[in-house]
């Protein structure tokens, strides 16, 4: 078996043609053509973190993924980044491990932003021109989702709210470096109010984006909430939307933003799977609002970590479609 590092892994990583795998992975995950087992899950308190086990193999494929990704929210004042992870690739022929990814809980990230970067694609208005991005939250996540985000839809520029001003101003500097226009929105009603489109990145348990602070016709990216427990949208935003769609219709509706609009009277059909709209589904039409809950997929760790091993073993996998 051999083990890959971070370094040997962002030596042969392809953004564009990662996102184009997590896109087809999603896509054949809607049409059933994945096995995924049932999401891990540990959450710690003190301090406050969260472990995810994820696996998944799609049909047709030499190999396999299983997943552990942790993200330790109070690590930084220790002085240390607060996500960690491997990846395992393994043989779907004989079970064997081919490959150890060290990448620190990269990947997973990265899966994660691309995720986020289709599902804003399928939501976004065709006709929008440099639109307004909204972000909530001001971590890793918040800053890979805003890039990718913005630059799958063309944004013009993008406001950033976080609890913390100070990490909210540190975000719009990073970004400005990467040359988006980013400023610190004052409140989340301005954001939520000027923003086109709004991703959410937060690892919150009681709503922070309230029905009042959007304006009609919004379009949102729900990123934090991928555990029991998690919540970022208040009441009606989800069970209020004229489109409700989600990575995984059976983990939106377990432990998703989907779960608690459930409660509120959402219907199981009402959600669409993101893959079942790819490629070329139809947008949602001007004034329709839409929310896109995002729980995290295990046939996108499949999709990321196969195209490193591709690259770095010359690994070819079918593509059935």
């Amino acid at each position: 078996m051999k083990v890959v590092s971070r370094d040997e892994i962002r030596a042969v990583f392809d953004p564009e043609a990662s996102l184009a795998a997590v896109a087809q992975a999603m896509r054949r995950f809607a049409r059933g053509e994945a096995q995924q087992a049932a999401v891990g899950h540990l959450g710690f308190t003190d301090p406050p973190g969260d472990t995810h086990i994820k696996s998944a193999w799609l049909r047709g494929d030499d190999a396999f993924v299983v997943k552990l990704a942790s993200t330790f929210y109070d690590n930084p004042r220790q002085g240390l980044p607060p996500g960690s992870g491997l990846m395992l690739v393994a043989s779907a022929r004989t079970g064997a491990p081919l490959a150890l990814l060290q990448d620190d809980g990269e990947l997973t990230d990265l899966r994660t932003a691309m995720a986020g970067a289709v599902a804003a694609q399928v939501i976004a208005d065709p006709a929008w021109r440099a639109p307004t991005l909204g972000v909530v939250g001001a971590g890793v996540q918040a800053e890979l989702q805003a890039a990718w985000i913005a630059r799958q839809i063309g944004a013009g520029r993008i406001l950033v709210w976080a609890r913390r001003t100070d990490a909210a101003d540190e975000l719009c500097r990073r970004l400005q470096v990467q040359g988006f226009a980013a400023d610190r929105a004052p409140d989340l009603t301005e954001l939520g109010h000027r923003a086109d489109l709004i991703v959410t990145t937060t690892p919150a348990r009681e709503p922070v984006l309230l029905r009042d602070m959007l304006r009609p016709g919004y379009r949102i990216v729900a990123v934090g909430a991928d555990a029991p427990g998690k919540r970022e949208l208040g009441p009606g935003v989800v069970a209020g939307a004229d489109l409700v769609l989600a990575d995984s219709r059976s983990q939106a509706l377990d432990h998703g933003e989907c779960a608690w609009a459930r409660q509120e009277g959402l219907a199981v059909e009402q959600v669409i799977e993101i893959g079942a709209l790819l490629p070329d589904g139809p947008a949602p039409s001007p004034g329709v609002s839409a929310v896109a809950d995002l729980t995290g997929l295990g046939v996108q760790d499949v999709a990321i970590a196969l195209g490193v091993w591709a690259s770095l073993s010359s690994y070819s996998q079918q593509d059935p479609s």
